[in-house]
């Protein structure tokens, strides 16, 4: 048996305890081995425990002020090709909105806030060591108002979160049509450079561990593999005999492991894998200490 703490990992299925585990008792846990341990069924895969993300499409520009760009000929030119590609007059009014909203937050909505950030920065400075000796009126900030309609398009309104997701998807719809030609897709923007997939039989995770206070910092990251990889599958051994086990499946490069360190000294192992819809891909990593 061993002493039960707040957040505890259960090591032999991976994931949190659960209120009604058997195996519970007041102040510690049970332990193959240990009289009274029920022995554990089928144990489910441990769900990620951050919300997967958007994968980003290589036609979309990496620069705001591209993006910015890109969504103005989306919204120009989406309206005259949606009737030949089968998109629908509502599919077609919600990528529009969707784009002209963007461009209002991206272009306009973000550089007021990061220049009212820095007249922040400048009245904090100034309240304690400017000598003008008036009172200080500290900036307020105003957003931009949104722009109204312009042309065939509509006026700017806000749209739920998840936009840029609702254009791709569309996107994608449109790249399955019978009735797209590279000609329509070369004036959609939708067209990115050619990529090509990693070795998946020779690819390796890179891991590294670091303590920092009473937790272990794991660092890892995607390689440049970010659009061809899901998430990555991080494993720990706690030097128990227990050899390596689930730590968690992350699909955010950095993880820290705040499971309490024990009384005695000990050196934990870790070590990682990539993986695609749900199975590993690759190599393990090398095996790191913590």
């Amino acid at each position: 048996m061993k002493p039960l703490h707040w957040d505890a990992i259960n090591p032999i299925t991976g994931q949190p305890f659960a209120w009604n585990d058997p195996n519970l008792r007041w102040g510690f846990y049970l332990e193959p081995g240990d009289p009274g341990f029920v022995p554990y069924g089928t144990i489910p895969s441990p769900q990620p425990h951050k919300p997967k993300r958007m994968k980003r499409q290589n036609y979309y520009p990496t620069a705001t002020a591209r993006q910015v760009e890109w969504l103005q000929n989306l919204a120009n030119k989406l309206a005259g090709h949606a009737p030949g590609l089968g998109v629908s007059v509502a599919e077609c009014a919600a990528a529009i909105a969707a784009a002209r909203w963007l461009i209002y937050v991206l272009g306009s909505w973000l550089p007021a806030v990061r220049a009212w950030q820095k007249s922040c920065t400048d009245a904090a400075e100034q309240a304690q060591t400017g000598t003008t000796g008036a009172v200080l009126a500290l900036p307020v900030f105003t957003a931009p108002p949104l722009p109204g309609a312009s042309g065939t398009l509509p006026a700017v309104v806000p749209v739920a979160d998840g936009a840029l997701a609702l254009i791709f998807d569309l996107v994608g719809e449109i790249k399955q049509s019978d009735t797209k030609t590279d000609a329509i897709l070369t004036d959609l923007g939708v067209i990115g450079a050619q990529e090509t997939a990693p070795d998946y039989a020779t690819l390796q995770a890179i891991l590294t561990a670091t303590i920092s206070g009473s937790h272990v910092n794991l660092g890892w990251d995607w390689q440049g593999n970010g659009k061809f990889l899901d998430q990555i599958e991080l494993q720990v051994d706690r030097a128990d005999a227990k050899g390596f086990l689930i730590l968690a499946f992350d699909t955010t490069p950095g993880y820290t492991d705040t499971t309490p360190f024990p009384a005695t000294p000990t050196v934990w192992k870790y070590r990682a894998i990539y993986r695609v819809n749900d199975a590993q891909v690759g190599q393990w990593s090398a095996t790191v200490g913590g």
